[in-house]
């Protein structure tokens, strides 16, 4: 049997700072998500500490009874330090240059193996079946480390919430929610 890995990119929120809360529509959009996974059996969660996820999945894991684990791995990937304007495009160039970073940032490959890290963890973890939950841009760059084409038009089209499902015996990727 393969292991099967649910990504999810959380749901509607406030803001992008870490305390960030969902909105009263993402707080609904939680409650529809953890309908959705009833069909599923889940083992294991574990989450980006940021509010926004830790609310995403929180109905997930009361409903399955499982404790959320939180992973500072799984944290927004930081584009840089400071503002930008142009924030975009820049983000855009890091599609294209894997290896590009701005000041205080991370370039999309240190953002690639951060996320990569914590699939590995969970390769070697006796559950069959993860749930894990992280934001757009590491989202992105995570599903782009298994499928190349994968890309910033991608990333443009994730959704709040968006799921996909990774499996460890082939690395297939396939989306789920929403369809």
């Amino acid at each position: 049997m393969s292991k099967k890995v649910f990504l999810v990119r959380h749901c509607q929120a406030k803001g992008q700072e870490e305390s960030a809360i969902l909105t009263e529509k993402g707080f609904l959009q939680a409650e529809a998500l953890s309908c959705f996974f009833e069909q599923y059996n889940i083992d294991r969660i574990i989450s980006s500490p940021y509010t926004r996820a830790l609310q995403t999945i929180e109905p997930t894991a009361r409903i399955k009874g499982v404790k959320v684990e939180q992973d500072m791995r799984l944290t927004e990937r930081i584009l840089s330090a400071s503002s930008m304007n142009d924030w975009y495009e820049k983000l855009e160039k890091t599609f294209r240059d894997l290896d590009l970073s701005y000041e205080g940032g991370e370039s999309s490959r240190e953002a690639m193996r951060r996320a990569q890290s914590v699939i590995h963890d969970i390769a070697d973890h006796e559950a069959d079946s993860t749930v894990l939950v992280t934001h757009g841009n590491l989202l992105s760059l995570l599903l782009k480390s298994y499928d190349a084409l994968i890309g910033f038009p991608q990333w443009a089209e994730l959704r709040n919430p968006d799921v996909f499902l990774l499996e460890l015996k082939d690395f297939k990727i396939k989306r789920l929610y929403p369809l």
